[in-house]
């Protein structure tokens, strides 16, 4: 690919994963703040539901807790995280595979292809031990879980500094992110869905268990998405972040900003 074509493809990709992002962690954080609401009119013992005002019209949403239409036209929200994840993997290819960023060009300590390795590692096993880390009772005690994840996280982030760039390192953390989020979609989240419209479409009890996975999982994205962005938006300053001699520490920082961030924005 010469360099223009190269120049292109990663202007498109850039486009379509920042704004499928936008799409994606918008609805997401917008259902996050419907449901505190709905808890808040449910916990003051009011009646009805959420009212809007938006372009002009009024709008008022009510949960429901059965299906009152057919399966078919329920609406989901979940292209948005596939074209985020599919976009983000492509651009992770251009731009660091296959773009010459993943070693120190001054102290490489590894080759291109074996760094590579190491990133695809990261995200496979780093999205394997999250899943298992979930589904253990840690889960539920939220600043136990919390705390040993970003140690695990800093973990990571050091392990790879020693051995690929800590610009590919910033954005490999990123980019397991990324992937927890689009996994839990996709393999946590939309399963449990289909069973529960499965079930209401067959008239039968809706089994509110269900739901528990899913709203954690979605709470875990909810809170995964702001740092992402900062890191992301990281390689337009090396010398703060990446190419700072505290690189891992900034790094570090800027994940606990951004899920004091997330937590404001959760309590909006």
């Amino acid at each position: 690919m010469n360099f223009s074509a190269s120049e292109w493809a990663n202007l498109i990709f850039r486009w379509a994963h920042v704004f499928s992002a936008i799409l994606w962690v918008g609805s997401t954080y917008y259902f996050t703040w419907l449901d505190g609401q709905l808890r808040r009119l449910e916990a003051a013992g009011r009646q009805g539901g959420v009212w809007m005002v938006h372009s002009g019209g009024f709008y008022t949403v009510v949960k429901q807790k059965t299906l009152g239409v057919p399966p078919a036209e329920v609406h989901w929200f979940r292209y948005e995280a596939l074209a985020t994840f599919l976009t983000g993997f492509v651009l992770l290819n251009l731009v660091y595979y296959h773009g010459g960023l993943m070693v120190d060009a001054i102290d490489p300590r590894l080759t291109p292809i074996q760094a590579s390795l190491v990133g695809l590692a990261t995200l496979v096993f780093g999205w394997i031990a999250y899943d298992a880390l979930v589904r253990t009772p840690l889960s539920k005690n939220e600043p136990v879980f919390a705390a040993l994840a970003f140690f695990l996280i800093i973990a990571v982030a050091a392990a790879l500094s020693s051995v690929v760039s800590t610009r590919a390192t910033y954005i490999h953390v990123g980019a397991l992110f990324g992937t927890i989020m689009a996994l839990n979609v996709w393999m946590r989240i939309l399963p449990p869905q289909r069973r529960m419209i499965a079930a209401a479409a067959k008239g039968e009890p809706l089994d509110l268990a269900l739901g528990a996975s899913p709203k954690l999982r979605s709470k875990h994205n909810t809170f995964i998405a702001v740092p992402t962005t900062f890191i992301m938006i990281s390689n337009h300053f090396p010398t703060a972040t990446y190419g700072n001699h505290y690189a891992v520490g900034v790094l570090a920082a800027l994940i606990l900003l951004g899920w004091g961030a997330a937590a404001l924005i959760r309590r909006a």
